[in-house]
């Protein structure tokens, strides 16, 4: 079956708008032109919209699936299996909130007794989850399983003083850092306050410290460009200024 822009934009429940972008950066082209010029897509354009779809819901850039669906190597059939995956992993991680929440109102009106660490399990469970989604291979690789579930069981373990120190940290953090970066110098005195910031936050996560494993970190977050898009976010080359105040202060060379 075939489709105008209109059609599929109603059988999808997107806009035609969404449709003549997704035409004009080249992810999703019609089949052809009709004689009256209109797009027309067929079953290879639905399916594909579909998959769109799907990696937008899970949070995907339109960069990155571009990348993705366009492979030579993209295997539909895999993809929907791993779509499938991580919807029923993030139907998991609602369902533990709707259980906390659940308690918690039974706590609010005298039916039971929830305790301080109960109160925040799902969502630390939720945190340690998206992370092993978005980083948890590359983590892995580099630091090994051991070190990564060590930290996963520091976090589960955490308590709310805990969890709300580091939320302070980070905050500071990026203050910090920002301040930093405008000297220029990731050897001197504001760099190295943000990395003695940068360490104490770790400390909340990691079971123990190394400078090798901080300098590793640092670079990481140049290396790959989701660590690299996070920091530079506010202002293009922190990720940069970061490692390479990491490694001053470690005294670790690139």
């Amino acid at each position: 079956m075939e489709y105008t822009v209109q059609k599929l934009g109603r059988l999808a429940g997107i806009s035609t708008r969404t449709l003549r972008y997704y035409d004009e950066i080249g992810i999703l082209k019609p089949a052809r032109a009709s004689s009256s010029g209109y797009r027309i897509y067929g079953p290879a354009e639905v399916d594909r919209l579909q998959q769109i779809l799907f990696y937008r819901e899970l949070g995907v850039g339109l960069e990155k699936i571009k990348e993705i669906v366009s492979s030579k190597d993209f295997d539909g059939v895999q993809a929907l299996r791993e779509h499938r995956r991580q919807l029923l992993e993030r139907r998991e991680q609602l369902d533990r909130l709707i259980a906390n929440v659940d308690q918690s109102i039974a706590q609010a009106e005298g039916r039971t007794v929830m305790s301080d660490q109960d109160k925040f399990e799902g969502f630390k469970r939720k945190m340690i989850e998206e992370n092993e989604n978005k980083y948890g291979k590359e983590v892995r690789e580099k630091y090994g399983d051991d070190v990564v579930n060590r930290s996963n069981e520091k976090l589960m373990g955490m308590t709310q003083e805990q969890h709300a120190e580091a939320t302070r940290l980070a905050e500071e953090l990026t203050r910090k850092l920002a301040e930093a970066f405008e000297t220029g110098d990731p050897a001197g005195e504001k760099a190295r306050e943000a990395v003695e910031l940068h360490k104490r936050w770790l400390l909340h996560y990691w079971t123990e410290y190394s400078p090798e494993a901080h300098a590793g970190l640092g670079r990481m977050y140049v290396e790959d460009e989701r660590f690299k898009a996070h920091y530079d976010a506010q202002q293009p080359g922190t990720a940069e200024f970061l490692r390479d105040a990491i490694l001053a202060y470690t005294g670790i060379q690139a």
